[in-house]
C-alpha cells in the first residue's frame, strides 16, 4: 500500500525536509515528561518540563541544527528500599523542532520545572527582483540577475 503525502500538490515545492521531520516527530511523541510552552514577551517563547526529582546532573540538553533535545537519566539509589514507587524515575528523551533563526538563551531548573528559553528574532520581509534573460544569445552567456532588497531601504 502506497502513502499518500500531504505535501504532493505542485504548488509545495521544497516542503519533503518539513514532512520526514513532521514523521519523525510523530514517531518519537511520547507523553512523559510533561511540558508546556508558553509566550515570552514579543518575541520569547519558553518550553517547561515536569521532572520531579532530576538534578541538573540527572538532565542534558542538546540542539542539533534545529533540533532540540532533552534527555534525562537518573543515578539507581542502591540503598534506597521502596515500599510504594509513584514516582517516575524512568530515563526520558523529549524533541522538539525549532523554526529557522530560534536561538535558545537559556536553561534552569527550579522547584523541578527544567525552563528552556528561546528568542525568535524579529522577521524582516524580502523583496526581490529577478531579471528576465530574452533568449538572445549574450557573450557573457545566459545569467540570471537577482536584485535582493530589505523592505523600508531604499
Amino acid at each position: 500500500m502506497s502513502r499518500v503525502s500531504m505535501f504532493n500538490s505542485p504548488l509545495l515545492l521544497g516542503f519533503d525536509q518539513l514532512e520526514r521531520t513532521l514523521d519523525r516527530l510523530a514517531k518519537s511523541a511520547e507523553g512523559y515528561p510533561p511540558y508546556n510552552i508558553e509566550r515570552i514577551g514579543e518575541n520569547g517563547l519558553r518550553i517547561a518540563l515536569a521532572v520531579a526529582g532530576f538534578t541538573a546532573d540527572d538532565l542534558t540538553i542538546e540542539l542539533v541544527e534545529n533540533q532540540l533535545t532533552v534527555r534525562g537519566k537518573q543515578a539507581d539509589d542502591g540503598d534506597r528500599v521502596f515500599l510504594h514507587r509513584g514516582i517516575a524515575a524512568r530515563q526520558f528523551q523529549r524533541s522538539f523542532m525549532l523554526a529557522d533563526g530560534i536561538e535558545v538563551t537559556g536553561a534552569r531548573l527550579d522547584n523541578g520545572l527544567l525552563s528552556i528559553d528561546l528568542v525568535r528574532p524579529a522577521i524582516e520581509p524580502r523583496v526581490r527582483t529577478i531579471h528576465i534573460d530574452t533568449g538572445a544569445a549574450t557573450s557573457a552567456g545566459n545569467t540570471i540577475d537577482i536584485n535582493a532588497r530589505r523592505s523600508g531601504s531604499r
